[in-house]
């Protein structure tokens, strides 16, 4: 359910003082569950907003759009905002927080439709609003609920529409694994997916104690820029049925679920691939890569070849 807002009002500024205030007035908590972990620091909400780099040309996707802080602050700048919430007593707080903004379309209802796609009517809404604002970029920035972080930002590359930038909260542990680089434990079919189609960098470690609740762990605040010409490689993987990113992402997928195996071995084991252990052996030695090397070792383009020939 999506609520377009019509007049601008103050932005609140979401403090510790002024949360729990404002949710004991509402009678919410934040849940665990749904990941609901608040940014109090206000340097570092500035920091996620400029970190955006938003103009009158983007169009702005938020996922978890909480108390309306970080919304009301990206509006000022950018040419429209599209904030989803999950969570109807949040969704309801954050109508009446922000007020009627002419620039904001709110969404109550979960940004997926699945783990591994967006919602339609979401994607439909935001796409709608870009439209609407004449805004010819796509945007995502937000403080990212920890539990949907890795799907909203990985199904965006792979699917669209792919933002030109998306700047997200996430757990420092994803931070690691969405830069990592070849032959260090974290690198694995996260790293390779988003590296594959962007460039991704870590702006920020943060600490716990910058949010209410505060996590069990330290977040991060990543950047990731869509690379045309990387995804240009990518596509050249598309089949007439699968893109080229989806053909990518069920290959990693099902390498990396052996990630203890050799790298024939966990080639030879691929679900539904049937692959001939003579087949992966004499392709492996064409390509001029020992079947012995863990598919972890190899970078990005390497695993793009493999790809194209086993996925």
């Amino acid at each position: 359910m999506e609520t377009a807002v019509n007049q601008e009002l103050p932005n609140p500024r979401q403090t510790l003082g002024f949360l729990i205030k404002l949710f004991q007035r509402h009678n919410l908590g934040a849940k665990s569950k749904l990941g609901q972990n608040f940014l109090i620091d206000l340097n570092l909400l500035d920091l996620v907003a400029r970190s955006g780099d938003l103009t009158p040309q983007d169009a702005v996707l938020e996922v978890g759009t909480g108390t309306g802080s970080l919304t009301g602050r990206m509006s000022y700048d950018a040419g429209c905002v599209t904030s989803a919430e999950i969570d109807p007593g949040f969704a309801r707080m954050a109508r009446e927080l922000l007020g009627k903004n002419p620039k904001v379309r709110l969404f109550e209802g979960d940004a997926l439709q699945n783990k591994n796609t967006m919602d339609p009517e979401l994607i439909a809404a935001w796409k709608e609003n870009a439209a609407n604002h004449g805004c010819t970029r796509f945007k995502l920035v937000a403080n990212l609920p920890y539990a949907v972080a890795v799907p909203v930002m990985t199904n965006l590359l792979i699917d669209g529409p792919v933002p030109e930038r998306m700047v997200g909260m996430v757990q420092w542990e994803i931070a690691e694994r969405m830069t990592a680089s070849p032959g260090v434990k974290e690198y694995a079919s996260l790293a390779i997916i988003c590296q594959a189609l962007a460039d991704v960098s870590i702006v920020r470690r943060i600490p716990p104690r910058s949010f209410f609740p505060p996590p069990k762990v330290d977040s991060a605040i990543v950047q990731v820029d869509s690379n045309p010409t990387k995804r240009a490689l990518v596509d050249k993987l598309a089949t007439p049925t699968v893109s080229g990113p989806r053909r990518l992402r069920e290959f990693l997928r099902d390498l990396y679920c052996h990630r203890r195996k050799n790298l024939r071995g966990g080639l030879v084991a691929m679900q539904g691939k049937e692959l001939t252990k003579k087949f992966v052996d004499e392709n492996l030695a064409l390509m001029g890569i020992p079947g012995e090397v863990r598919a972890e070792a190899l970078d990005v383009a390497t695993h793009l070849r493999l790809c194209e020939v086993f996925g």
